[in-house]
């Protein structure tokens, strides 16, 4: 027996980390002119185009708890506990559809053992604390110490990130049309973060290319109080700006060549075009 992985899409691991650890990736949904899709099935280019003349911003939900007993069912019927790594309850319904699915394989398999973890966040900070539990799992260890090892990640992790815009935050009722009116006079750029499972200004300036060099410079200083595990650059869309984000500002910084991730569907259309960076550190950020 072993122990089996799972998340949703919202993590945005990369494929190849997929495969390599066997993760079972439950995919939630972006319904677009009456039209529901699960992540998988997007094209992300084609749909960043559409949105950009579009009047309505597509909507997004959950997977069902139905999506979540299949995965958990299928991990069960090979003899495996369950663990599942989510986005943060805060910010989607999905760890609660998760709950409601577990229930559902517990009625069919009762000496099943599953257990949810709550990553806090979204993206490739979520994604972290996904590896983590598959790098344990992968070791040998058992449910408990794979879900402690990714409940870890959350006090190591940070997730720092720049919209292009304010528009899609206030088209998707992220801000008010006030507050964007107000942003986009002063010209000011907010560097968004995840604090206590919530979306959270972690900084504001005045210019994209300063938010840039902000992100990189708390990264640098975690960096040199905490030390650097693993990093990858975000983006959506701006997959040229992010190029040189990586290259120019935060592999001097790592030392190493740092990957460049695309953000979920289902976090893009609320936000636009952005350049983020999502980091993990060896020791707990104070």
């Amino acid at each position: 027996m072993g122990v089996s992985v799972i998340t949703d899409s919202a993590s945005s691991l990369p494929q190849a980390e997929i495969e390599r650890f066997d993760i079972d990736v439950v995919q939630l949904y972006v319904s677009e002119n009456g039209r529901s899709m699960r992540e998988a099935e997007i094209d992300l280019p084609a749909l960043y185009e559409r949105l950009s003349d579009a009047r309505d911003l597509p909507t997004t939900s959950q997977p069902t708890p139905a999506d979540f007993d299949d995965a958990f069912s299928r991990a069960v019927e090979r003899g495996d506990d369950v663990l599942a790594v989510l986005i943060s309850a805060k910010m989607s319904s999905t760890f609660r559809s998760a709950e409601m699915g577990a229930a559902l394989t517990l009625e069919r398999h009762l000496d099943a053992r599953i257990e949810l973890v709550d990553s806090e966040s979204n993206s490739m900070q979520e994604g972290f604390a996904v590896l983590a539990a598959a790098e344990c799992a992968e070791g040998g260890g058992d449910l408990a110490q794979c879900a402690a090892a990714a409940r870890a990640t959350v006090s190591r992790t940070r997730f720092l990130f720049a919209p292009r815009s304010l528009e899609y935050l206030a088209r998707g009722g992220r801000i008010s049309g006030a507050a964007k009116l107000l942003g986009s006079m002063l010209r000011i750029v907010p560097i968004l973060t995840a604090a206590n499972g919530t979306t959270a200004v972690a900084a504001s300036v005045r210019t994209y290319d300063r938010a840039l060099a902000r992100i990189a410079t708390i990264m640098q200083r975690d960096a040199e109080r905490y030390g650097l595990r693993r990093a990858a650059v975000q983006l959506i869309v701006d997959e040229a700006g992010a190029e040189r984000f990586a290259r120019e500002r935060i592999e001097p910084i790592a030392g190493w060549p740092v990957p460049i991730i695309g953000v979920s569907a289902v976090i893009g259309v609320h936000v636009g075009p952005a350049i983020g960076l999502a980091y993990e550190t060896i020791e707990p950020l104070r």
